[in-house]
């Protein structure tokens, strides 16, 4: 099942984007082209998995944010037993 996605912002500078995802869902493969920063709006441990298939635990703290560069392709999956949210701030 797939994550849900609400965009409150897309302009000629930014996208702002809430991710939900309720135990067990996931975004699918996807790339980043651009810049962002996430900022989590709960807490809890995200699963990445690249293309590779090597898996990472991405821990989140409600209201701190972090930033990745463009190039991250992979999956984020929620495998804990709680809804999990954060808004994703792409930099274009």
């Amino acid at each position: 099942m797939d994550a849900t996605s609400t965009i409150f912002e897309d302009n000629d500078r930014v996208r702002v984007t809430e991710w939900r995802f309720e135990p067990g869902e996931e975004t699918g493969w996807h790339r980043h082209e651009l810049d962002y920063t996430v900022v989590p709006i709960s807490t809890g441990t995200l699963t990445i998995v690249d293309r590779s298939g090597t898996e990472t635990l991405n821990h989140m703290s409600d209201g701190i944010p972090y930033f990745r560069y463009a190039g991250a392709e992979h999956n984020v999956i929620n495998r804990s037993d709680s809804e999990l949210a954060f808004i994703e701030i792409e930099i274009i």
